[in-house]
């Protein structure tokens, strides 16, 4: 798969005093970042490059079976994405309505991105800590599993909208698969489908169907793993290296880099965030 307008550079990061001056020469740059370049390497790394810190452990010659910097945006990149997740009074990021039927779904013209997975894979989770920078938005947790039963839309300024899609599997709304197919197949402006995988357990039967969905609509979409703090870094490993396998071998539409996130420790997120600005036309991340 050819991939394009995506710049190298996160060797950069370890470049710290150097980098800490061209950030605070950024206005847009939050203070909140600011702080988390000035965390020792390896924790560093372990936060915005989470997979990155796990392949340490592979050998040397399997290292190429990873993926892991088709998309490695360097710190001033991150920087931006996160002014751009930020909620400012210029820059609004609100829920906007839910809907049961496409023709129910708010009809807004910017980039649009969604967010599918298992019942209680973490989706509301992830989405709330992409929208840490905007304490006011409001996105529904429950510790019950299929509590999602609409696709939920939330603008981010005037940049695009994310959409919290029901959760599969378990309590999965009755009319999911319609709701869903239609969505996929109909949203125009639909830029990048993120395909969440508990990293605990890996790809189930029932993420099977959603990755030949996508497949079958010829969507671009991403693989995401979830809950990485709940697992050990030998079984993080595995679980990367198998999915990875999966990907190389058995897709077509899917973005051939995997994304690891934990909406507790917060690992992964400001690295997706560049990823989705990106996808969504707000980042010219060009070599």
């Amino acid at each position: 798969m050819a991939v394009s307008g995506l710049r190298l550079g996160a060797e950069k990061l370890f470049e710290m005093p150097a980098v800490l001056g061209r950030l605070s020469r950024c206005q847009s740059t939050s203070q909140a970042f600011a702080e988390v370049l000035r965390l020792p390497k390896q924790q560093l790394r372990k936060l915005l490059y989470p997979l990155q810190e796990v392949e340490r452990y592979l050998a040397a010659d399997r290292r190429q079976d990873l993926h892991l910097r088709i998309f490695n945006p360097s710190p001033e990149d991150i920087a931006r994405a996160e002014s751009v997740f930020k909620a400012t009074e210029h820059n609004r990021i609100d829920y906007v309505s839910s809907a049961i039927r496409i023709d129910h779904a708010p009809d807004l013209p910017r980039p649009e991105v969604c967010f599918i997975g298992r019942s209680n894979v973490g989706k509301s989770s992830l989405i709330k800590a992409l929208f840490s920078l905007a304490p006011e938005v409001e996105v529904r947790i429950s510790k019950t599993p299929g509590h999602t039963k609409k696709m939920n839309f939330f603008k981010v300024g005037k940049h695009f909208t994310v959409v919290d899609m029901p959760g599969y599997g378990y309590r999965a709304p009755e009319d999911f698969a319609d709701m869903v197919e239609t969505y996929l197949k109909e949203r125009s402006n639909l830029r990048r489908t993120f395909l969440l995988v508990d990293s605990v357990i890996g790809i189930q039967k029932t993420d099977n169907i959603a990755i030949e969905m996508c497949e079958e609509f010829a969507l671009p979409y991403v693989i995401v793993l979830t809950k990485i703090d709940k697992s050990s870094k030998g079984h993080l490993l595995k679980q990367v290296l198998e999915i990875q396998k999966f990907v190389n071998t058995k897709t077509q539409g899917c973005f051939p880099q995997l994304f690891a996130v934990s909406a507790v420790t917060f690992s992964g997120i400001h690295l997706l965030r560049c990823f989705i600005a990106n996808v969504t036309g707000n980042l010219d991340l060009t070599n």
